[in-house]
């Protein structure tokens, strides 16, 4: 109900009901509906700047529980980055000192990313900086975690590529050592047997009976099986890195050319073929083609009194058999 308003007129000492235009109230409504939009759009304004609207907290909830999500992942790259760098310490200093590699150099592992600018599309995301900055953390730690891995693939390489080379070189006798008589001469200048002048003497010289297996003293290839000068049947077997052996004065072979032999196979006889004086066998090592002293290679079946032993019947510096 609208509130009746009364003037007093002095003239008349009494009071008379004040009559209003429809365009004063429509003047008045006006007023009233102005003053209580601003007042509203302030109230609102005020709510907004100080507490924010409802989607702005609701988003102010979201990119605070996705600064915490980043925060622990980047508590987790930290330890990630530590396990990364004891393995990368250990590859270093120690797998690939073991087998004589070089370690990788800072500069690799420490290597970036050039090109355009990867992190373009991030920049208008909300904490942009936290989220570009963890993103260049997972794509450096990616990098170095794939350098890790090949390092590693190449340090295995060399593992089998030593076992390898472990089975190849000639590290036994090539008798049984209950089957030779003797060793009738060493590795050095012995005598001649028929020419009676010093001469090299390139291997060691093993007596013993006709027939007596003769076995492969490393893994490798028969490189040949068949008479030389002066040596009579003699079998070659190549090794691999670097390293021939050879088995002269055969009976027979038990082997051909192009067949892969294993350390202990049995692949001759021991005969009396070529220039020799009697049944043994002359057995030589070369290393990258040039004789070696092979009782430095009989470190793979000997106990250390044997081994003395063999060295004590290596330096025999009488007449050789061949």
């Amino acid at each position: 109900m609208a509130k009746i308003k009364y003037e007093y007129n002095p003239e008349s000492v009494s009071y008379h009901k004040i009559e209003e235009s429809l365009k004063t109230r429509l003047v008045g409504v006006l007023k009233h509906i102005l003053s209580s939009s601003v007042l509203a759009i302030v109230i609102v304004f005020i709510l907004f700047h100080f507490f924010g609207s409802p989607k702005e907290r609701s988003l102010q909830r979201d990119n605070q529980a996705l600064t915490n999500q980043i925060s622990l992942m980047n508590t987790e790259l930290n330890q990630i980055q530590e396990v990364l760098n004891d393995l990368q310490q250990r590859d270093d200093n120690i797998y690939r000192v073991i087998f004589e590699a070089e370690p990788i150099h800072t500069n690799i592992r420490k290597s970036g990313f050039g090109g355009v600018n990867r992190y373009a599309h991030l920049e208008n995301l909300p904490s942009s900086d936290i989220v570009i900055s963890t993103k260049k953390r997972l794509d450096k730690l990616s990098k170095s975690i794939y350098v890790q891995s090949k390092s590693y693939d190449e340090v295995e390489n060399k593992v089998k590529r030593k076992f390898e080379m472990l089975s190849a070189i000639p590290a036994i006798l090539p008798i049984a050592i209950k089957d030779f008589g003797r060793i009738s001469a060493g590795y050095g200048y012995r005598i001649h047997p028929i020419y009676k002048t010093k001469k090299m003497h390139h291997g060691m010289d093993f007596t013993g009976n006709l027939g007596t297996p003769v076995y492969a003293t490393g893994d490798g290839v028969i490189e040949s099986a068949k008479k030389h000068n002066g040596y009579g049947k003699t079998i070659v077997v190549n090794h691999g890195y670097n390293y021939k052996t050879y088995y002269a004065h055969l009976n027979g072979y038990n082997v051909k050319k192009g067949q892969k032999v294993k350390r202990g196979e049995v692949i001759g006889y021991l005969g009396n073929s070529g220039v020799s004086t009697g049944p043994h066998l002359h057995y030589e090592v070369r290393l990258n083609n040039r004789p070696q002293n092979p009782v430095q290679y009989y470190f793979n079946d000997l106990t250390a009194d044997e081994y003395d032993q063999m060295v004590s019947y290596a330096m025999n510096t009488g007449q050789s058999m061949d």
